[in-house]
């Protein structure tokens, strides 16, 4: 959501802040503004809109100051206006903020009987009038943002810029992620390392309640009850900050494109150096001792683990519950003895996803993370973390972070399937070796995009679309529902196939599309008789199959995309290239904004 960045340097830091800002543009925003200090004075722009809007603001009214703070605005609290676009000022104080503040309405009222005024509809706001007013107590600025910090509730990352201060930044977690970066006599601050790749490739992450105190020479780190902390400094890898296009028109597409590369490096991750076992980091996971699995995800992730769900009960025989994790958290669910808890985010700072974690800590006999960040939180608080190998991923709907995701539960499923005795080595091998091609096979399916694009031309006509699948594929029709509502805004639900006659099919005639997905395996002639019943009554079914089940389809079909025949293990991954594709093609034929649509952000991190 919304994103962060902070400077203390030797240059002026107006288009260091812009330029890092661009770099958060995949988290999703509304508006945008910077702050700058100069020879002691305050200031700051901002602009409704894309960040290009700022930056010809700042043509015409720019800001000097090599100390400063940005911030791009998911809108939580008042509408996306430029009155209330961050930095928000009170006074000789500036504050960027990412979260929420859950008990603003107290505290406005506190401010309110003191005699101060609001400017704004924020949540955010709040913060620097406290502050402002710790200040005008004779606080110094450390002293007042430390005092405003412990009256707020909820989930915030901050960061504070006082007048008359060019060497002095406050920064605060709580509950969204920050992370300050080291340069040489110089000091930044962001919300994840993308934002400070090309600044720096030393960064410390702030642990939940930590405090910092920054200036040019020196970082002081305190825990939530006020003791001094060390947290380590970590370097990354520039190419995990890398953020371009690759000569794609646009990322989402550069991310498609790049499925059968990050898939290849994951899979190979984690096969012994044979390839005929599986490798976990760490201390692994028994799963002879693990009676349930609870997965917990949000969005597309939560896809990943229902799809999870089949391969883990099929082959391991494990019970496994799949929640959604803003309902999980709250329904406070028990949780039996001998139970693994699994969490996966593409973020690692999934605000939903993180707080069912600390629901599971001390009740779970372990937990367990899929993530793509290492260094997120959620990765820290788990027992064992399990990295998807994804690389950076921009665009907002995610593409190569969900296969990925997916070839990293199954490979958990498999190891889970061969430590209970369920799965012989041999049938083990079997399977990783069709896993090892499955890059090839992801290649080949690539290659005809030009299919769906024709096929996307026609569905973005449509005003309703509905998918089916059965088995493995009803989690992937799912997944397609959403990635084409998330780009396209074109209206989508997804059935499991045998519930079309319980209901959606009284949607069904000639305006409405049926995407039906459906490789030849042991359920296709189930699913063909559910794309009778949607012909019989004039629905058009484009059918998402392999050459053999266009063959025994039958007559009447309005459109085909089909694939290679691959395992019916590794359906879902390679059913998710053309899903994905669907969606992107979809939005370009409707003018949508493919790598920042509407309304949404990349990385939630509020509930």
């Amino acid at each position: 959501m919304c994103g962060i960045v902070g400077v203390l340097g030797d240059h002026e830091a107006a288009p260091l802040l812009v330029e890092a800002l661009k770099r958060l543009e995949y988290r999703g925003y509304d508006s945008a503004g910077i702050a700058t200090v100069n020879e002691g004075a305050l200031d700051r722009r901002r602009a409704v809109g894309k960040l290009v809007n700022l930056s010809d603001l700042l043509v015409h009214e720019p800001l000097v100051g090599k100390a400063g703070i940005g911030h791009t605005r998911w809108a939580t609290h008042g509408a996306p206006t430029e009155i209330n676009a961050h930095p928000h000022r009170a006074g000789p104080v500036a504050v960027v903020h990412n979260g929420i503040i859950e008990n603003y309405r107290e505290l406005r009222a506190e401010l309110a009987e003191k005699g101060i005024k609001f400017a704004t509809e924020t949540d955010t706001e709040t913060v620097a009038l406290m502050t402002q007013h710790h200040m005008a107590q004779g606080k110094s600025p450390a002293e007042a943002a430390t005092a405003t910090l412990n009256q707020l509730h909820g989930a915030f990352a901050l960061v504070f810029l006082f007048e008359g201060e060019d060497d002095l930044l406050i920064a605060a977690r709580k509950g969204s992620p920050l992370a300050i970066g080291h340069g040489d006599g110089e000091v930044f601050v962001g919300s994840d390392a993308i934002a400070l790749g090309p600044l720096t490739d030393r960064i410390t992450y702030l642990d939940e309640g930590d405090r910092a105190v920054l200036t040019r020479s020196s970082i002081e780190i305190r825990d939530e009850a006020g003791n001094l902390v060390n947290r380590p400094v970590r370097k990354i890898h520039q190419d995990a900050a890398r953020v371009d296009k690759g000569g794609h028109k646009h990322f989402m597409a550069k991310e498609i494109a790049e499925q059968p590369t990050v898939l290849a490096e994951a899979i190979r991750s984690y096969l012994t150096p044979d390839g005929k076992g599986i490798a976990l980091p760490g201390d692994g996971i028994d799963f002879t001792t693990v009676d349930r699995l609870t997965m917990v995800a949000c969005g597309t992730a939560s896809y990943a683990c229902l799809t999870a769900k089949y391969w883990f009960e099929q082959f391991a025989r494990i019970p496994v519950d799949v929640d959604i994790a803003s309902e999980f958290r709250y329904r406070e669910p028990p949780i039996p003895a001998r139970t693994t808890a699994l969490f996966v985010s593409q973020s690692g700072e999934t605000a939903d996803t993180l707080a069912a974690l600390r629901y599971c800590h001390e009740k779970a006999e372990r937990i367990v993370s899929v993530v793509n960040v290492p260094e997120s939180s959620i990765a820290r608080e788990s027992d064992l973390a399990l990295p998807i190998h994804a690389g950076v991923e921009v665009g907002v709907a995610s593409t190569k972070a969900f296969t990925c995701q997916l070839v990293v539960l199954l490979l958990l499923a498999l190891k889970a399937a061969t430590d209970r005795g369920e799965m012989s080595a041999d049938e083990l091998a079997a399977h990783l070796a069709e896993l090892r091609s499955l890059p090839g096979v992801l290649n080949a399916a690539l290659e005809r995009g030009k299919d769906v694009r024709k096929v996307a031309r026609k569905l973005a006509e449509a005003r309703d679309v509905l998918f089916l699948g059965r088995g493995l594929m009803f989690p992937l029709a799912l997944e397609g529902a959403l990635k084409l509502k998330e780009i396209s805004y074109i209206h989508a639900e997804a059935y499991a196939s045998g519930e079309l006659k319980h209901g959606p099919i009284a949607l069904i005639d000639k305006t409405v599309p049926v995407v039906v997905m459906a490789p030849r395996d042991a359920l296709f002639d189930k699913t063909v008789s559910n794309m009778q019943e949607v012909m019989a009554r004039g629905g058009k079914v484009l059918l998402i199959t392999d050459s053999e089940g266009a063959q025994d389809a039958g007559e009447g079909v309005w459109q085909q995309i089909i694939l290679p025949s691959v395992a019916p293990i590794l359906t879902p991954i390679l059913y998710a290239l053309p899903a994905q594709q669907l969606a992107y093609h979809t939005a370009i034929a409707k003018g949508t904004d493919v790598d920042q649509p509407r309304n949404l952000a990349k990385s939630v991190t509020v509930e």
